[in-house]
């Protein structure tokens, strides 16, 4: 099974050695942009109202997040960070900040309850 940390670790040795360097961390930062656009769109025609013309390709939604998560690996690496660690402090965060609130949440729990959705 892939670990974060072999994941980050895998993604160095690509770029040390097919990619020959990393990209400065503003330019991985304006490719990391281009590709949550990808798959802001994907998702927009796909689960959205916009449809897809009859010009463009199949895309593919699981390779459009893979490459999301190669960019942040790539950026995690190149700036110190721990992304296994980042990610178990982060959960934490959101498992004490938001025990209750999402139980608490009749949008969540009750079909019923008012959506704030204006269309």
């Amino acid at each position: 099974m892939l670990t974060i940390a072999g994941y980050q670790d895998m993604i160095d040795k690509w770029v040390n050695t097919v990619g020959v360097r990393y990209f400065s961390e503003l330019t991985n930062t304006a490719i990391l942009m281009e590709e949550v656009g990808e798959v802001a769109r994907i998702m927009a025609r796909t689960y959205g109202d916009q449809s897809f013309k009859n010009t463009e390709k199949k895309i593919d939604l699981a390779d459009e997040l893979a490459d999301v998560l190669f960019v942040v690996g790539c950026i995690a690496n190149q700036t110190g960070i721990d992304l296994t660690a980042a990610v178990k402090k982060n959960l934490d965060k959101k498992t004490r900040r938001d025990f209750d609130r999402h139980r608490n949440n009749l949008k969540l729990t009750d079909p019923a309850a008012p959506s704030d959705e204006t269309g």
